[in-house]
């Protein structure tokens, strides 16, 4: 992998688990989805690593993305 999709797919996994970490607060359900959310993440990051094929890491960057925006949409809805 080359160093820029390195760093690309670095940031997007922070930038998952920071998003994830904002399904916070007193309610008990909010906590369970937090918690897979992170689990899920952190699972298919290390399931993936390994993979050298350029179009798959891209195809697998494009469907983090969308998940990151599902994560942000789902957030919003909690907190309105």
């Amino acid at each position: 992998m080359a160093a820029s999709s390195r760093a690309q797919v670095l940031r997007l996994y922070r930038a998952l688990l920071r998003e994830s970490q904002r399904f916070s607060g007193y309610n008990y359900s909010l906590e369970i989805i937090r918690t897979y959310a992170i689990r899920r993440i952190r699972d298919a990051f290390r399931e993936n690593k390994s993979i050298k094929d350029s179009e798959k890491i891209e195809e697998l960057v494009n469907k983090a993305k969308e998940n990151l925006e599902i994560i942000h949409r789902q957030i919003s809805n909690f907190k309105a």
